[in-house]
């Protein structure tokens, strides 16, 4: 007597074609392409949250750059007297500081400049 899985099945495809809603064109209703869109998507999501880290990174060393020439230094010279004088802020606090807090932000360039 054949046994038939047909509970199990439905919840398991069921699963996939949510994940795969909002996809263009049969990849959202046909068994096949669902699968391999599902999969596609999820390596993607899983590179996208790595390569969101060094996008934000790179977008604050942008405002500090453009923050810091404006002061008449240029970025690795303004990182290299911080460290120089042992002022342990990461750059995305820089970055917060130089678009928010003016003052203060000048006075880590003379800081900096100053070591």
């Amino acid at each position: 007597m054949r046994t038939k899985s047909v509970v199990y099945t439905r919840q398991r495809k069921k699963k996939y074609f949510r994940l795969a809603k909002g996809s263009y064109a049969t990849k959202k209703n046909r068994w096949r392409m669902v699968m391999q869109q599902v999969e596609r998507s999820l390596n993607y999501s899983y590179v996208g949250r790595k390569d969101k880290k060094a996008n934000f990174r790179t977008l604050w060393i942008i405002r500090l750059n453009a923050a810091v020439r404006e002061e008449g230094i240029s970025y690795n010279r303004f990182i290299s007297g911080l460290k120089r004088a042992n002022v342990a802020i990461d750059r995305k606090m820089l970055a917060e500081i130089a678009v928010n807090d003016n003052v203060s932000f000048k006075q880590l360039i003379e800081i900096a400049k100053s070591a």
